[in-house]
């Protein structure tokens, strides 16, 4: 799969100066974790989970979970592990039968170690077109992380889907949202017995998500619309200490923007969009769609997620991945800018290629590294193109 896959030669000579590399379910980790995207719930009951998966993916989703945990009901559980199982065989068929049909990388939200186990039993053939599973609440003060990596490992042993030879690593994505994580007096101990155990796992572990509506539900808060995660403060002072402690260059964890819950809505604030951009690109009936569906909101969670040092979202709706991935394309002058920091092996300062900036070989090359691996994940823009043509372009 590759972002952008749905667009034409002409449309994909025109936006990028580097299009997106293509990237297979068993791609180096690091290339698989930054290309995750805008990651689509799913409820593991929905009927027809198979059918919704090709249809998404053909839109334009790379990554996709099935979710077995607080969108289903507790009285519903045994159900929704054999329609999830159902839904991997099926769509096992279907990369068999049509190779040439894209599928997003798939993961299932499960509960407990145990419906790891039974989910990859009633699976059987299609764990083939599985990348791994998401744990919620994942903390390991009380050893309650282990018993994941224990049932994974059960599962590699037994499938083969341990990264030896020709087959690919089925792996983790915790969810750091208990309450364990939330409250300052145990949050430090949390997070530093965390990354402790991902160190310890680390080939196990694809990225590190963040649970913000398990964050603001301990204070019984819900942020609106028109706000960010970063306006709840003991939320985003969360994700803070997150980044700080996992976000380290040094340890490479891709740690994902939380989830944006909203569909359209009344608005109670001004927009946060500005009119010139799209004026620009001619594009204003495009603006109004924006937001008329709330996605300006968005829009502005994204540039303070990527700021933060967070990469890629959770989403709960498929209007929300064009513009997860439109603003995850490395604009051209990031590109020059990553690329004339990492030629300049004898360090020092100099003007940026656009001449609008210092760029300073030293303390700019861990995001320069980054940069360039978000680039071959969502392509590089040309010169001229900015994120309002690849959402004119998406928005389908």
């Amino acid at each position: 799969m590759h972002h952008f896959g749905f667009l034409g030669k002409t449309q994909v000579k025109r936006l990028f100066h580097q299009p997106p590399v293509e990237i297979s379910i068993d791609a180096p980790a690091h290339l698989l974790a930054a290309g995750l995207g805008a990651t689509l719930y799913c409820p593991g009951d929905r009927p027809k989970i198979a059918k919704d998966v090709v249809k998404q993916a053909a839109r334009g989703c790379v990554s996709m979970v099935l979710c077995l945990e607080d969108s289903i009901a507790d009285s519903a559980v045994d159900a929704a592990e054999i329609n999830v199982a159902e839904a991997l065989q099926a769509l096992h068929r279907i990369s068999q039968d049509k190779p040439e049909t894209e599928l997003p990388l798939l993961f299932v939200r499960v509960r407990t170690p145990e419906q790891i186990l039974r989910v990859a039993e009633l699976a059987g053939d299609g764990l083939e077109v599985l990348s791994g599973f998401v744990v919620p609440k994942f903390e390991n003060l009380t050893g309650y992380a282990e018993g994941f990596f224990g049932a994974l490992r059960e599962v590699q042993r037994h499938t083969g889907f341990d990264g030896a030879g020709d087959k690919r690593r089925l792996r983790l994505m915790p969810i750091l949202e208990s309450p364990v994580m939330i409250h300052r007096e145990t949050r430090g101990a949390a997070l530093a017995s965390i990354r402790e155990i991902l160190h310890g796992n680390r080939d196990d572990v694809l990225a590190v998500r963040i649970g913000a509506t398990d964050l603001a539900s301990a204070f019984g808060l819900r942020r609106s619309r028109d706000l960010t995660v970063y306006d709840v403060q003991v939320v985003a002072s969360v994700i803070s200490d997150i980044v700080n402690v996992l976000g380290r260059h040094e340890d490479s964890f891709v740690t994902t923007g939380t989830v944006w819950e909203h569909y359209a809505s009344e608005r109670i604030l001004r927009p946060q969009l500005r009119l010139t951009p799209f004026v620009e690109a001619n594009e204003t009936d495009l603006r109004r769609k924006l937001l008329g569906g709330g996605l300006d909101g968005l829009i502005r969670e994204i540039a303070l997620d990527q700021a933060n040092g967070l990469l890629g979202k959770t989403v709960i709706h498929p209007s929300h991945v064009p513009v997860v991935h439109a603003m995850s394309v490395v604009s051209h002058e990031e590109f020059l800018d990553a690329t004339a920091i990492l030629d300049n092996v004898g360090g020092g300062a100099s003007a940026s290629p656009y001449g609008n900036k210092m760029n300073e070989v030293k303390p700019h090359s861990a995001w320069a590294e980054k940069t360039m691996v978000r680039a071959e994940a969502f392509g590089v823009a040309s010169e001229s193109t900015t994120f309002v043509d690849f959402l004119e372009a998406s928005m389908r």
